[in-house]
């Protein structure tokens, strides 16, 4: 994803241009270009009248609601006392017309904030080809969502992910090349390619091909989830610091990884179980994003579109001197 720091003004066309770039790069039209730019436009201001400054976060999705151009506006400011009265045309406290964050939500496919006084907003957005209005047919929820942004200063991220359904079920890897740039990336962007090698094998014989086959590479931290619907199980394998969690109502389990670096030194690859609730969520971090998140602090997050919850954890949780990661996963239904 391509991370736009919103701190003045003048940062607002440089949050358009991005958007407007990455959609161009998917094929769409002038016309489905303008929503896009429109969309960027209001979020990127919104940041600066009312966010305290914030980040956009652009980036592409390609699942099972379709492809298109996924935009996400993060802040810290003082939040929102009433989300649905934002929302209202000709709301404003900031001397507008109000139409801002109902503008966004008409041109998106799929809409979702979050907010909370004192711990600022949340916002996400996907756009298509289409255009809004003409998707009548009901559209299958978002059961993935993914932020990954490279160091600043970098243009290569050091992170790699791959998500991939499994009958009613899934098997989702994260790896973190050892330091950053492109020798991490190339390390661990072959940790993906050897996991979609072996996706049909359990975690735990992933991870050993993984560990294997990187040996040419610098390394890094790799994590193999995979969910069985039928038993309710997340089955867990990882070297090194790529942390997991299964997240239920009150209750966070963090699942063990056992220390080494993928590709040069580990003991003892071992795979562990959890049992995830039919509503409950999984989700795996970067060492770029800290431990001690709990989903618990942002009421009513937990049933949020999944790329709102990863941005959320990226928002409060990154840390400013690595690659960050966020997989959120929940249950893919058929």
């Amino acid at each position: 994803m391509l991370s736009v720091p919103v701190t003045e003004a003048s940062r607002v066309a440089e949050a358009r241009r991005c958007a407007v770039t990455m959609a161009q790069g998917l094929g769409f039209d002038e016309t489905a270009a303008g929503r896009v730019a429109i969309v960027a436009t209001e979020l990127a201001t919104n940041l600066v009248k009312y966010g305290n400054a914030g980040e956009i976060l652009v980036g592409t999705f390609e699942d099972e609601t379709g492809t298109g151009v996924e935009i996400l506006a993060l802040d810290r400011g003082a939040g929102l006392a009433n989300v649905d009265e934002a929302l209202r045309d000709g709301h404003s406290t900031g001397g507008s017309a109000g139409t801002g964050l109902g503008a966004v939500r008409r041109q998106s496919q799929a809409f979702d904030i979050a907010s909370w006084p004192g711990q600022g907003t949340a916002v996400v957005c996907r756009l298509q080809q289409i255009s809004a209005s003409a998707t009548a047919a009901p559209r299958a929820p978002a059961t993935v969502g993914v932020v990954s942004v490279p160091l600043k200063g970098e243009t290569a991220n050091g992170d790699a992910y791959c998500v991939r359904r499994r009958g009613e079920g899934w098997t989702a890897i994260v790896a973190d090349g050892l330091g950053h740039g492109f020798l991490a990336a190339k390390a661990s962007d072959e940790a993906v390619r050897l996991f979609r090698k072996h996706e049909h094998e359990r975690p735990s014989s992933i991870l050993a091909a993984v560990h294997a086959g990187l040996g040419h590479t610098r390394g890094g931290a790799v994590s193999v989830a995979r969910y069985d619907r039928e038993s309710g199980l997340v089955s867990f394998a990882g070297i090194g610091n790529v942390a997991g969690a299964v997240v239920g109502a009150g209750e966070t389990k963090r699942t063990v990884s056992l220390p080494g670096t993928a590709g040069h030194v580990a003991r003892r690859i071992q795979e562990f179980e959890y049992p995830l609730d039919p509503d409950g969520l999984f989700v795996m971090c970067s060492d770029g994003i800290g431990t001690a998140w709990s989903l618990d602090a942002y009421p009513g997050l937990i049933g949020a579109h999944p790329r709102l919850i990863a941005g959320v954890l990226y928002r409060d949780f990154s840390r400013v001197r690595d690659d960050a990661t966020v997989i959120v996963v929940r249950n893919l239904r058929s």
